[in-house]
């Protein structure tokens, strides 16, 4: 399998980050920027869809993506960004409710009281995004209708996702292999390392901490074998223009 981790465009939380008067949204949607930067990538996965030849080692992706499968997070920023991306490599577009950030949906007023809150609806999302493929039991109340993530509830939730990944991915006998693309969320990549590579939480050398910076709408890729995880490549933003690098 070939694993793509590709980070939601700017939301409005983002573009606000050091903005010390703005109320944090609990689902942020995407900018003008955000929406920019799903775009251009879109538009490079399909220019560069098909695998041009597949004789030779093509660790960069010189030679083409060849994308099977497409999973997104059903927080509005990643879904946002995800669909343009489906449309233009004619994929089904699954939702994988478990790839959410840290948290899930909650109140962000007051730190001392978080609330979970409910989340779109299934009529938001038929609406909307009605090639998406939503999990069965979403109704009108909401994906995430729940209490606020814990700490204690994230890691193994990851552990989970990437194991779940292996079962459904795994490299088959006589099959071609998957590339799946995970349209997720930053803190989540870092949980998923931590799955992955087997990492404890935050630690570094010298007891400092440690933590994986990737951009909006970058690219990370890892190929996972029978016996061997390979990191080919971490935070790729080649395909957007200086300017919109966030």
């Amino acid at each position: 399998m070939e694993l793509y981790f590709i980070r939601h465009g700017q939301s409005q939380n983002n573009a606000n980050w050091n903005n010390s008067d703005y109320e944090e949204s609990p689902d942020p949607v995407l900018t003008e920027i955000g929406h920019e930067q799903a775009s251009l990538l879109a538009e490079f996965l399909k220019k560069n869809q098909t695998i041009t030849d597949d004789k030779v080692w093509n660790i960069q992706n010189r030679y083409g993506f060849g994308l099977t499968h497409i999973y997104t997070s059903m927080m509005e920023r990643a879904v946002y960004t995800a669909a343009p991306v489906a449309q233009a490599l004619e994929l089904p577009l699954i939702a994988w409710k478990e790839i959410h950030e840290e948290g899930g949906i909650f109140s962000r007023g007051d730190k001392s009281n978080v609330v979970g809150l409910p989340g779109r609806s299934r009529s938001f999302f038929t609406q909307n995004f009605p090639a998406l493929t939503l999990p069965d039991e979403l109704d009108e109340t909401g994906w995430w209708n729940r209490p606020f993530e814990a700490e204690e509830e994230r890691q193994p939730r990851a552990d989970q996702v990437f194991a779940n990944l292996i079962a459904r991915h795994k490299n088959q006998k006589g099959q071609p292999e998957h590339r799946v693309a995970l349209v997720s969320h930053g803190g989540f990549f870092m949980r998923l390392m931590c799955s992955i590579l087997k990492l404890p939480w935050r630690q570094a050398a010298f007891d400092m901490k440690s933590w994986f910076i990737l951009n909006n709408c970058s690219i990370s890729r890892f190929d996972i074998y029978e016996e061997e995880i390979n990191i080919a490549y971490l935070n790729r933003t080649d395909h957007l223009p200086d300017h919109l690098i966030t």
